[in-house]
């Protein structure tokens, strides 16, 4: 399929706190854009603050999508998210409008953007209802090791917490004997979109400083109730509260660790989560990347943000 028959997308990804949300309203506002959510986590209700989830002001009145459609017990794998966002590219430019995905969870833009196939793999229920109570007995970081030992680079790029992930990889393993990762492979680097694919980054220790302070503001903001309303409905084991931000305050709220230690690790878990990201987006993906370092310097990065879009995919900017 050429680029010419193809839908297009802009898509704006990078690490936490790097500063996309305002970005993407900008770039909506100069392409007549509507915003799709690609963070894994955003998508559930009454999970707004430890997600970083963008607030109705903050919108501009660029309409948005993906944002509080599940309940945090139930549960979402990438194959519902490539579904919905497929769906969601078609009915916004049946509007005559441009989709713009935001967001840092690298595996699902991957999984839209690509040809990726998620019915291929076999699946054995009675294996992972084992695994499930190997987890109960031993914990997430036991089951990660074990998938570390199976298929090293599954292990590395899947959180030890991701447990429903860590589990179907090691269940892929156990019903076919390739690697997760072997699948991923195998799969077609094709684009079905034409697409402008921006990542924004910044220097280490000044991205860590706005981690750290961003998470200094949500408790401020009152994260801590977020975290604890959820876990007085009895949350602990849903997928939802795996992330973070809500892993570690599940913990002081079990009196494992005081409320200090809880926020440090929550800072050095964001911070080694935004690592992560960059390493993936580096390795996995084709990106422009623009550094946003240097605050004075934001007009001038956005306007060579919106003339290289307006180059790539032949659009007209507002501005």
């Amino acid at each position: 399929m050429s680029n010419e028959s193809k839908e297009k997308v802009i898509v704006l990804i990078g690490p936490t706190a790097v500063g996309k949300t305002n970005t993407s309203i900008q770039l909506a506002e100069q392409f007549d854009g509507e915003i799709i959510s690609g963070d894994s986590m955003q998508i559930y209700r009454r999970m707004d603050i430890g997600t970083a989830k963008i607030t109705k002001e903050e919108m501009n009145n660029i309409p948005h999508h993906l944002l509080d459609i599940k309940e945090p017990q139930e549960s979402f794998s990438v194959a519902e998210f490539q579904q919905l966002v497929r769906k969601k590219i078609t009915e916004i430019h049946s509007k005559g409008h441009i989709p713009i995905i935001v967001g840092g969870t690298g595996l699902y833009i991957q999984s839209v953007l690509y040809d990726y196939q998620f019915t291929e793999t076999p699946g054995d229920e009675e294996y992972r209802i084992h695994l499930e109570e190997e987890v109960k007995r031993y914990g997430n970081e036991w089951l990660h090791t074990k998938l570390l030992e199976t298929d090293s680079e599954a292990g590395k790029s899947i959180h030890p917490n991701n447990v429903r992930r860590v589990i179907r990889a090691l269940e892929i393993y156990h019903c076919t004997g390739k690697k997760m990762s072997e699948f991923q492979a195998e799969q077609k680097q094709e684009l079905l979109y034409d697409i402008a694919l921006i990542g924004l980054t910044m220097d280490r220790d000044l991205l860590y400083g706005r981690i750290n302070d961003r998470v200094d503001l949500m408790m401020n903001q009152g994260l801590l109730e977020e975290v604890k309303s959820l876990y007085d409905e009895g949350l602990k084991s849903a997928q939802s509260v795996q992330a973070i931000g809500y892993k570690e305050l599940f913990e002081y709220l079990d009196g494992e660790v005081s409320l200090e230690r809880a926020i440090e690790n929550l800072k050095q878990n964001s911070r080694r989560y935004a690592k992560r990201q960059l390493t993936w987006f580096r390795n996995k993906m084709d990106v422009t990347w623009y550094d946003m370092t240097n605050k004075e310097e934001h007009p001038k990065i956005i306007k060579e943000i919106s003339d290289f879009i307006a180059g790539k995919l032949h659009l007209k900017s507002n501005k």
